[in-house]
């Protein structure tokens, strides 16, 4: 599994002109899912979201968290991450999840996060949405469960 973590002052989701999640101060993460994916690798991308230290503290270091701030938490889902563009110019999805059982995994995945942590709100799966976000630094984080990076 595949995240691309950004702290963010504002974002969020359109679908169809109509707003469907937004947030203040927190996060906003792209989650992708890998066809070989299990539980335990949605377990560790909460984890580290929820306990990634980007946010700065009185003294301007990054030792916070989203829990310590109390932030908000908005997850996108967006097959894209698995996306393979090393060969030829057209990105090859061969690895990422199947829609049916993607879409059921997110659905999971977005159940535990809210288990896990009460402000959490998400897109909607395969739906065209516009994801609108103020990044905050800007920091960006790139997270793979797998630890491909």
């Amino acid at each position: 599994m595949r995240a691309v973590v950004q702290r963010v002052k504002s974002a969020s989701v359109t679908v169809d002109g109509e707003v469907i999640a937004s947030t203040g101060n927190g996060l906003l993460i792209l989650a992708g899912f890998h066809s070989s994916d299990t539980h335990e690798d949605s377990d560790y991308i909460i984890s580290k979201c929820i306990n990634l230290r980007i946010f700065e503290d009185t003294a301007g270091l990054m030792n916070l968290s989203v829990a310590d701030l109390r932030g908000e938490i908005l997850v996108v889902s967006q097959f894209t991450l698995y996306g393979d563009a090393r060969k030829g110019r057209r990105p090859s999805f061969s690895d990422s999840m199947p829609p049916a059982k993607a879409e059921q995994f997110y659905n999971e995945f977005l159940n535990k996060f809210k288990e896990s942590y009460s402000a959490v709100q998400s897109g909607r799966f395969q739906a065209d949405m516009d994801v609108a976000l103020v990044n905050s630094g800007p920091v960006t984080i790139l997270l793979d469960s797998k630890k491909q990076f």
